[in-house]
């Protein structure tokens, strides 16, 4: 089919041309006509990197219950996570992921007044927390000094491009999910082999110094550059130049936050905002 001319943000041929392998099947052309995965896609961007409702989606896209039907069924089956991460194979055995260095990092998101209101599900009954904390719980929703927010924790390779993530609400502190956060996002290997998950040396600000962290480091032979705190015993070199590399994950975020639908939560529920954000990463 002819496609319309090229538009602001729009996927280029050199990207499509990565893209189109790791797709689903193209529907086949009979019954009712279906939209092309590259306007579909290109209609998703759009709403990325606008923040726009769904319903101010550009015609040149398609209908908007079209385009946003696929995105939330593509992260239903989990085809946003399984195209990142065959992206992140292509990468590895092409030697682009730095595996020497990691940097962890948590950063605050406002979420926008539509976030609240998820639907409550099922509850605990036996749970210390109300109807609507357990819900908040649940979708990453909370209050913190920066407002309604919910925080997304990284940790992304020696050249800033990002491996995980995760979400929890707004106040919760970075030291509480590092360990979580370093045993996910294993990369999986062409051909046989375990997949890959640890790096050589892990690097995070004073949010993460803690004899708990250090220990968990020291038990998988990682290394570590985290600073310590005031009130803790200062022990072992520092090395500063390393630490310095740490720009790489602040600029990581600044990058993911170009992206207007990561800088500011709409998504009621946690794993939209999750599959949006992994939808940035996949652009990186």
């Amino acid at each position: 089919m002819i496609l319309p001319p090229y538009n602001r943000g729009d996927l280029r041929d050199l990207q499509w041309k990565r893209l189109k392998p790791i797709l689903p099947p193209q529907k086949p052309d009979v019954g009712r006509p279906n939209n092309d995965h590259r306007i579909t896609i290109n209609g998703i961007l759009w709403i990325l990197r606008t923040g726009a409702p769904w319903r101010d989606l550009p015609k040149r896209y398609g209908p908007w219950g079209t385009v946003s039907g696929r995105f939330y069924r593509w992260h239903k089956q989990g085809q946003w996570q399984r195209i990142f991460q065959t992206l992140q194979r292509q990468a590895d055995t092409q030697g682009k992921i730095n595996w020497e260095i990691h940097f962890v990092d948590g950063t605050m998101v406002r979420a926008h007044q539509h976030a609240a209101g998820a639907r409550r599900g099922t509850l605990d009954p036996n749970s210390e927390l109300s109807a609507i904390e357990q819900v908040q719980q649940r979708e990453a929703l909370g209050w913190s000094k920066g407002g309604f927010s919910t925080k997304i924790h990284l940790r992304c390779d020696g050249n800033g491009l990002p491996m995980t993530f995760l979400l929890t609400v707004g106040e919760r502190h970075e030291a509480v999910v590092f360990e979580p956060l370093m045993e996910q996002g294993a990369v999986r290997r062409q051909g046989v082999g375990r997949p890959r998950l640890r790096p050589r040396r892990v690097s995070g600000d004073k949010g993460y110094s803690s004899k708990k962290n250090r220990l968990y480091l020291r038990r998988r032979g990682i290394r570590y550059t985290i600073p310590r705190k005031s009130n803790e015993h200062r022990g072992g070199k520092f090395d500063k130049s390393l630490y310095r590399l740490r720009n790489q994950v602040k600029r990581c975020i600044s990058r993911l936050k170009q992206f207007r639908r990561i800088a500011t939560r709409y998504e009621k529920m946690a794993e939209n905002y999750l599959a949006m954000l992994t939808l940035a990463s996949i652009m990186m």
